[in-house]
């Protein structure tokens, strides 16, 4: 513990977007020396871990770090630093995009450093801050050697084109949309077929299921498939052919940049960084909740093999020039030298 410089705390149980940013970003961060330590429930053993009891080990040492990412987090260490005197710093990254209470508010003005993940993040913000996009590992979202084989590997047919729509299967993230996209689509793409990958939890089940029978009722079943959970999410990137990104709100969205790091070019709404994320030159971004315009880019795409290689290859070189998580860690590691400087 003596070694620890910084504490990331992960006060919520349930998978999130948070904690998979914690669980994706920590080892990074290690190996570039920050020595991080997570404290919380939700995040799998093989991140280096602290206990509530370590707590009073860190008293007599530091300052150290402290990287909050929710209201809760950022008040226990503020409760941590000025009622139980740890010596602390207080960084906090912001993914939100709306207009902050006035709780919120008061939280942020005690931190000491404040990160937000995007432009437009920041625009909401009151207090200085520094923006620091999150990355992928490029090594892992790559294009495949020959994409036949990439198909032929997840038992889809290698003769078909894939347009495909990843994460929670839910309302916010309209899969809806990308399920209406294709029911207007397919029947004049003979050659196309589409993949929903992703979970629906409980309270969204019937929602999946709803999606279900309209495929149904249109004749498509065999044509739009619901795959399901995917743990080699990134194999499943390498058989698309086209990447539709339909969410109606977002906080940040990382699934654009997984898909472009994979040579997949992204049709995505303008919600979260998509539009700080998606070029013109790597596919096209689309106003939210609009069907209409959704298919329409997407049968652009689907039309032009050319266009969608262009795409795919500007879109690998540009994930890997600007969005590596390396980049990431590194930022935030200049981000906590610069608070333990102040």
């Amino acid at each position: 513990m003596r070694d620890v410089q910084v504490i990331a705390p992960n006060f919520k149980r349930r998978l999130s977007g948070v904690t998979s940013t914690i669980i994706q970003l920590v080892p990074v961060q290690n190996r570039l020396g920050q020595n991080v330590v997570t404290l919380g429930s939700g995040l799998p053993d093989t991140l280096p871990r602290m206990r509530w009891r370590d707590l009073p080990a860190l008293w007599s040492r530091g300052p150290r770090v402290w990287h909050a990412r929710r209201n809760i987090e950022m008040l226990f260490g503020l409760v941590l630093r000025h009622l139980l005197r740890m010596k602390l710093k207080l960084v906090f990254t912001s993914a939100s995009q709306r207009r902050h209470t006035g709780w919120t508010k008061f939280l942020i003005s005690r931190m000491d450093a404040v990160v937000a993940t995007s432009a437009r993040t920041a625009s909401y913000l009151e207090v200085p801050n520094t923006v620091i996009m999150h990355g992928i590992d490029p090594q892992r979202f790559a294009p495949p050697a020959e994409k036949s084989a990439a198909k032929t590997l997840l038992g889809l047919d290698p003769a078909q084109n894939y347009a495909g729509c990843f994460g929670r299967v839910r309302h916010q993230k309209g899969t809806d949309l990308f399920v209406d996209a294709m029911i207007r689509l397919l029947p004049e793409q003979p050659e196309w077929s589409a993949i929903v990958a992703g979970r629906a939890t409980a309270q969204h089940v019937d929602f999946e299921n709803g999606l279900k029978a309209r495929v149904r009722e249109a004749g498509l079943a065999d044509r739009i498939l619901f795959v399901g959970e995917h743990t080699n999410i990134n194999a499943w990137y390498r058989a698309l052919d086209l990447f539709i990104a339909p969410q109606r709100w977002e906080g940040f969205g990382l699934t654009p940049l997984e898909a472009m790091a994979t040579g997949v070019p992204v049709v995505a709404t303008n919600v979260g960084a998509f539009s700080e994320i998606v070029t013109p030159d790597t596919g096209d971004v689309v106003s939210a909740d609009d069907v209409e315009a959704l298919a329409q880019a997407a049968r652009t795409y689907m039309g032009d093999a050319t266009l969608r290689r262009h795409a795919g290859e500007h879109g690998r070189q540009r994930a890997e020039a600007h969005f590596s998580i390396e980049g990431e860690a590194a930022a935030l590691g200049r981000v906590y030298a610069g608070v333990d400087q102040a």
